[in-house]
């Protein structure tokens, strides 16, 4: 499995909160769930106290193998989400950090 993760590292812009949300669950979810080859999405919001900081948004995608991220990076859903984002980023002061993440092979 292969995990892509993006970390939105900000804060939503005061008084948008309801909406950025309400504009996640419905135009940015089914845009992501209609990725080509996706075994999982979590949508999840987190608190790091050991940061200080919180992260209003993260997103977790699911993939077999680093072909099927490959190949839903470069679809036409992924134009779509690229698209699609612009909107939300309307309403976020901060940056989107994406990881891609495997499991860690034992040597």
């Amino acid at each position: 499995m292969i995990t892509r993760i993006g970390l939105f590292d900000g804060t939503i812009r005061p008084g948008r909160e309801a909406a950025f949300y309400a504009y996640v669950w419905e135009t940015m979810l089914p845009v992501w769930q209609a990725f080509p080859g996706l075994r999982e999405l979590d949508v999840l919001t987190g608190d790091s106290p050991e940061l200080g900081k919180a992260y209003p948004l993260v997103t977790s995608f699911r993939f077999d193998d680093r072909a099927a991220l490959e190949a839903a990076l470069a679809s036409p859903e992924r134009q779509t989400s690229l698209e699609k984002t612009r909107g939300l980023l309307e309403m976020f002061d901060g940056r989107v950090v994406h990881q891609v993440l495997a499991p860690l092979s034992r040597p």
